[in-house]
């Protein structure tokens, strides 16, 4: 097993990224047949109602995450949530997922999603290429 800092994370939502404020986590490669990644992070308690709701709902999820430097190309993770644990004033949360082998199989994520929304045309291009082109830390949709 390999472990990293995790640096930022993303959720990704239609066609945004959702930012994640850390104030730690880690990332580790398992090196497993399976080529499993755990994700562990630790962030404020005003993501609960975020968290909770996306762990009820069990999807799959993509995540976007940049690695031990924020200069460091984001990647993305097919991945779903184990655990989330209550501390005082923060909460960690621990998911389980598959780092998607290339950025091809990202943009077909992506480009599906952008169809099912309904984009056609110049709207689905403009979209797609606005949400590949996207930095981690430069264009994150942050909701409230």
């Amino acid at each position: 097993m390999k472990t990293f800092k995790l640096i930022s994370l993303q959720v990704v939502e239609d066609d945004s990224l959702v930012e994640i404020d850390l104030n730690d986590g880690l990332i580790i490669n398992q090196e497993n047949e399976r080529n499993t990644w755990l994700l562990e992070f630790y962030i404020n308690k005003s993501y609960d109602d975020y968290f909770q709701k996306l762990f009820k709902e069990g999807k799959e999820l993509i995540v976007q995450v940049v690695i031990t430097k924020k200069e460091n190309s984001p990647a993305a993770l097919q991945s779903r949530i184990i655990t989330i644990k209550h501390l005082k004033d923060h909460m960690s949360i621990l998911m389980e997922g598959k780092l998607m082998k290339n950025n091809d199989d990202y943009a077909e994520v992506v480009l599906k999603k952008l169809i099912d929304k309904g984009l056609a045309g110049e709207e689905l291009m403009k979209e797609f290429k606005t949400i590949l082109r996207g930095k981690p830390h430069l264009t994150a949709a942050k909701k409230e």
